[in-house]
């Protein structure tokens, strides 16, 4: 029996054709949508960027198997339904198994990271063309379609921006926190910033900011090298929240990237992968002393957002 997910990704042009007014009619009628639990899952963190291209998706990554390098049981959702990376980034291409008795997507399993994308349920030259309810179904059906746990952290990689996907995260979903990235470039930080203040409004916790691609390390003479004037990198610690890590421009990225092996796990020893081991350290701990939202969300009957 297929998946309704995967039943969805493969009659693209008969949803194209969906008014958008009939969605937005039928989701006003049902009222505002509930936060509740992932089965099995304990915390869900959001890695989240005002802009493309700052390197989130690779933070999202290595973060996650930083996690499961620690020891901790980990799952990988990719959120961005438009431009998906997680099936490159984690070598994992084929369809999801479903099943038969709840009808629930199994996630392939790579570097002891459970990996959920819609890039594995259309073709890899196919494109969607969605309008949001479409977006916002597909995200639910990936969060909530799948047979996740048990999960001390599912890690959600979303797209760029603030839109309809981080919105149905925040409204359905008991997020524990949330990661910014970014680059110190101010076109950056300046939607950064407003992505901070997105969820700041939706009352989700932000842990702080992943700094990317702030220098260089020579690899000959180790000699540091900074793409950012230090008044540009005071203004960006200035409007965002605290500093997590800041990344170096690693030259194994790219390599990295391509064969779908992260950093982390091809090369563990390095600087890059200490500061990753050093990040999931961190959230490790910030998630040890706090109560978990989807236990505050059940004694308080839901996080219900407004708008």
């Amino acid at each position: 029996m297929l998946h309704p997910l995967v039943r969805v990704s493969r009659l693209l042009r008969r949803f194209y054709g969906t008014k958008l007014s009939d969605h937005q009619a039928a989701l006003m009628a049902r009222g505002l949508p509930k936060r509740e639990p992932i089965s099995g899952v304990q915390d869900i963190i959001v890695v989240a960027s005002g802009k493309g291209g700052v390197g989130k998706s690779t933070v999202a990554a290595n973060f996650a198997c930083s996690l499961a390098r620690l020891g901790k049981r980990v799952g990988l959702l990719d959120a961005d339904i438009f431009g998906p990376s997680i099936p490159l980034l984690m070598n994992v291409h084929s369809e999801p198994l479903v099943n038969d008795r709840n009808n629930l997507m199994i996630p392939p399993q790579n570097y002891n990271v459970k990996c959920l994308s819609m890039g594995m349920l259309t073709p890899p030259d196919g494109s969607i063309i969605w309008r949001g309810p479409l977006v916002m179904s597909a995200v639910q059906r990936l969060l909530k379609g799948a047979e996740w746990g048990p999960l001390d952290v599912l890690v959600v990689d979303t797209p760029p921006g603030t839109g309809d996907v981080h919105l149905s995260l925040s409204q359905h979903a008991p997020i524990t926190g949330v990661i910014l990235v970014s680059t110190p470039h101010t076109a950056a930080v300046q939607v950064t910033v407003r992505g901070a203040k997105m969820y700041e409004k939706l009352g989700v916790p932000i842990f702080g900011l992943v700094e990317n691609m702030r220098y260089s390390i020579c690899e000959n003479c180790s000699q540091r090298m900074e793409f950012f004037k230090d008044s540009t990198c005071a203004r960006s610690q200035e409007a965002l929240p605290r500093k997590l890590i800041s990344l170096p421009l690693d030259p194994h990225i790219a390599e990295c990237c391509e064969t779908g092996v992260p950093v982390v796990i091809k090369h563990p020893d390095s600087d890059y992968s200490k500061l990753f081991t050093q990040l999931a350290g961190d959230i490790t701990d910030i998630l040890d002393k706090q109560p978990k939202v989807a236990d505050k969300d059940k004694a308080t009957g839901g996080g219900n957002s407004e708008g």
